[in-house]
Order: C-alpha cells, then structure tokens, then sequence
C-alpha cells in the first residue's frame, strides 16, 4: 500500500457537487493499494498513520498523535499512486484491480474506526474534487513495500 498523508487543518471530498466526507483538524489520506497487498498491510499502515506524531505540542515539536489532538481522517482511494512514469503517459497497470483493491481500501477504514476514529472518505473509482487546507505543511509518503 502507498499513502501520502497530510496534515491539515480542514479537508473535503466532493462527488457531483455534493460534500461526501468533510474534516476539521486531522489527515487527508491518498491510499493506493497494490497487488500484493493483504489484510495484514492494511492492518500495519493503519497502525502507523494513526500513531503518527506530526501535531505540536505546547512547545512547538511534532509530539502529539492523531488521537490526542482529537483529529479525524478523510481517505481517498487513489490509484495513481501506482502510476509509471517511465513515460510520458503514466500507466496504472502495477495497482490492485478494484476486486482486491476495495476491500482493503475499506478494511484500513474500519482499523482507522476501531481506534477510536472519525473516518470520512471519498468513493472508489468516482470523479472526486478533494479540498485541503495543509497544515504546516506536513506531508509523510508510506510504502509498504519499503521499509
């Protein structure tokens, strides 16, 4: 799986000119998911970027998690995450095919729930406008596939 998460003061997805999911305070996550992705790397990802310190604390250092800011996540399924640019015309062959891709997609917003979570999100495969304000700006790119 890849995401590219962003700290942000407030975060939006609109589908057909109506606001799907909408955040204050918390991350903007793009998920990719990839072939070789299980439940497991959803499990391990969700983990990871819902203990991620990047908020301040009274000192002004990336200290304080997810949770103890009480933020909230908007996820975005995003399949150009996998993209190849080794042309001009990026390919999008080496993402998971929606079969496998939705149900992690979903399974990392249930684990993101089980924590405590408001999770908002975006469709699967729908022509999405996402809004964000950055925070920061803090961004963190994951890949699993890496260490």
């Amino acid at each position: 799986m890849r995401a590219v998460v962003t700290r942000v003061t407030r975060a939006s997805v609109t589908i057909g000119g109506r606001v799907n999911g909408e955040i204050g305070r918390g991350f903007l996550v793009l998920l990719g998911v990839g072939p070789a992705d299980k439940e497991e790397t959803a499990r391990r990802l969700a983990e990871k970027i819902c203990n991620l310190r990047v908020f301040e604390d009274e000192n002004g250092k990336m200290n304080l998690s997810l949770e103890q800011v009480g933020g909230s996540l908007l996820v975005v399924s995003q399949f150009t995450l996998y993209a190849d640019t080794s042309s001009r015309r990026p390919g999008f062959t080496r993402a998971a095919k929606p079969d496998q891709a939705i149900p992690l997609y979903e399974d990392f917003m249930a684990r993101c729930r089980e924590r405590g979570f408001a999770v908002e999100h975006g469709e699967f495969g729908a022509d999405m406008q996402v809004e964000s304000v950055n925070d920061g700006p803090v961004t963190i790119l994951f890949d699993t596939e890496r260490p």
